[in-house]
């Protein structure tokens, strides 16, 4: 039968539980009322139709056999592919889903460390254990607390593009937890299990991949595990996990080939001077969270030297500390580890991407952080007669200061809008931010001063494909086709695999008249996506609708046009095309049904334009008549 103190640890657990879910619900709860933005959010969600259609089998299998948005993060995908399942593109719905997970994290982070740290240094003395109970856990939840409502987790959980931080984050906590189960009783089902879940956080996201090594820090403290004699042993241990590390960081380097060569001409001085500033300005991060914003322009050689002497000081101030005060307070080595470690892959040695630094990089390293922090100043303040007192209103301060902050911070996610004049307001030189903000211009119709906007980013840095995409529709838009077509090649010779812009740069080449240059354009999207629907539908249109002969090929078409459907789902523009390809294999019948199918659709969707295209199609296909001549519309 449980005991008084059981009762009321498992009260006390509930209690800082739902707290935890309260927060951070109140706290990031208003993104439901959020957009998607124009960063990344179209790569994972609204421009991806494999994504869209939803939770299939055909997905799932997509989910595991490709690369995603430059990343090989399945369960990621499959989780954007549930929400697109039940909720279709509402972004408020899939905002939510970030903030469900991430409060998860929450709260099996406070489990965690209530169950294995009883107390300062989990002392082995039963005596002393209970009496340290009811400290251990509220130092959790007070860590939880600052992990689930800091200001840098705003962009992991106000940015749906950023899901698989929360996702990895909640497979981390939970092989975390199974590891602890394993310690207290070794056996190959848990071992497994434990496992499993670590497995699933790197396919969630692959920065967890130092994992292993955090299980050993912990052997350390608090599981108390690591000895001379068992050094070895543990180590070999951890042996499969590191495998599965190993297997995660060739599918990474493999997917991020492109993204990797982007950023290969920076040399690799400037890339360790980075990687030492950004460990500093992450701790300076964590105690002073102002003018967050979710691009930082790497500073590449223009770092001032005194900073960089600081930062080396302060890092090895506080490693030396840390390392000295191992045995009388082994959270510091354990905590400053953790953070040291967890930040390996995302510092910047292999450079992927042109940030300097990013605020969803501290996601799980900054755990290590607040572990060491917390738990030192518990120790610092035990003799104090009013301890729990002073450390209760502090506490509340703090997390009631870090909401605000949070709070605040998570409105500048609103909108794309929002986001990038507040990234302008506080970085007026940020390249990204002028590309973002051209990008909602342009949509708008705001074509010159989107166009305005691309040329400053450019004029910061000639290497950014984003503005050069844009620009290139921009110019489009006010029929410079050749300017356009400049600035789809500038971006295609940075990032080949930029689908987009190939596919827009052979329609300009269509419109050119120049329709072997716009059907090279198409292939070399479908070389890096085969299933892309929009690439094969136009190919698919003009094999079968050319007025060249040479360049008409019905089987192809056809082969297209089926793929174009399985990869975009039923539309009129595909059905459209379809049509056209049976056509051109005298499969009139066919045609003029597929017309018909597309036609009801185009209905639904109130294209008049569309309604009457297909209808004349199907007058054409009842003359027996294929389609020749006709434009690339699509």
């Amino acid at each position: 039968m449980p005991t008084v103190s059981t009762k009321h640890s498992r009260w006390t657990l509930f209690g800082i539980s739902s707290f935890l879910i309260a927060i951070t619900w109140a706290v990031f709860g208003q993104t439901f009322g959020h957009q998607f933005i124009n960063y990344d959010d179209p790569l994972y969600v609204l421009d991806n139709a494999h994504v869209r259609a939803g939770l299939t089998w055909r997905g799932i299998l997509w989910a595991f056999t490709h690369v995603h948005s430059q990343n090989w993060h399945p369960l990621t995908t499959i989780s954007h592919m549930l929400d697109c399942q039940l909720f279709g593109v509402n972004p408020g719905a899939h905002h939510l889903m970030n903030v469900f997970f991430h409060s998860i994290a929450a709260v099996l982070l406070f489990i965690l460390l209530a169950q294995i740290t009883d107390g300062p240094s989990s002392p082995r003395d039963e005596s002393v254990r209970l009496a340290d109970r009811t400290g251990g856990i509220w130092m959790s939840g007070f860590v939880a607390a600052v992990f689930a409502i800091h200001p840098l987790r705003v962009e992991s959980v106000a940015w749906i593009a950023e899901r698989k931080d929360a996702l990895s984050g909640t497979f981390f906590m939970l092989t975390l937890i199974a590891y602890a189960a394993y310690t207290r009783k070794e056996s190959l089902g848990r071992y497994v299990t434990m496992s499993i879940l670590f497995a699933c956080g790197l396919m969630s996201k692959p920065m967890l991949i130092t994992t292993p090594v955090i299980l050993l820090l912990l052997d350390y403290w608090p599981f108390n595990r690591f000895t001379k004699s068992t050094a070895s042993k543990l180590v070999i241990e951890k042996i499969p996990l590191f495998a599965l590390s190993v297997g995660s960081c060739v599918a990474t380097l493999w997917a991020q080939n492109f993204a990797l060569g982007s950023t290969q001409f920076l040399p690799l001085q400037w890339r360790i001077t980075n990687a030492l500033f950004s460990y500093f300005e992450y701790v300076r991060q964590v105690f002073w969270p102002v003018d967050l914003i979710p691009f930082y322009v790497h500073p590449e050689n223009r770092l001032e030297l005194w900073r960089l002497l600081v930062a080396a000081v302060v890092l090895i101030v506080l490693t030396a500390i840390a390392f000295i005060r191992r045995r009388k307070n082994p959270y510091l080595i354990v905590g400053w580890l953790w953070y040291l470690v967890m930040l390996i892959p995302v510092i910047g040695i292999v450079q992927v991407g042109l940030q300097g630094h990013a605020d969803r990089y501290t996601y799980l390293p900054q755990v290590g952080l607040d572990i060491a922090l917390v738990w030192l100043i518990w120790d610092l303040t035990k003799s104090w007669r009013q301890q729990k007192i002073v450390l209760s209103g502090a506490g509340a301060f703090v997390v009631g200061a870090l909401s605000i902050l949070s709070w605040k911070q998570t409105t500048h996610w609103r909108d794309t809008e929002t986001l990038w004049r507040h990234t302008l307001a506080v970085t007026p030189d940020s390249d990204v931010a002028h590309a973002g903000l051209g990008g909602i211009l342009f949509v708008r119709g705001q074509i010159d001063e989107s166009i305005d906007h691309y040329e400053s980013a450019l004029r910061l840095r000639d290497g950014n494909v984003a503005a050069h995409f844009g620009l290139g529709r921009a110019l489009a838009a006010k029929q410079k086709i050749d300017p356009a077509i400049f600035h789809f090649q500038k971006a295609l010779s940075i990032q080949p695999d930029y689908i987009a812009a190939s596919n827009d740069l052979g329609v300009l080449f269509a419109r050119k008249g120049e329709i072997k240059k716009a059907i090279a354009a198409w292939q070399q999207s479908l070389s890096f996506d085969p299933e892309n629907a929009d690439a094969a539908t136009n190919i698919a249109w003009v094999r079968a609708t050319a007025a060249d002969p040479d360049l008409r090929d019905g089987r192809e078409a056809l082969e297209l046009a089926q793929r174009a459907l399985r990869g975009g789902g039923e539309n009129a523009v595909v059905l459209r095309t379809l049509a056209a390809a049976q056509a051109e294999n005298g499969q009139f019948a066919k045609a003029i049904a597929t017309c018909q199918r597309g036609e009801q659709l185009a209905q639904k969707n109130g294209d008049r334009a569309m309604i009457e295209s297909l209808r004349d199609c199907i007058e054409s296909f009842r003359r027996g008549e294929g389609l020749r001549g006709t434009q690339v519309s699509h």
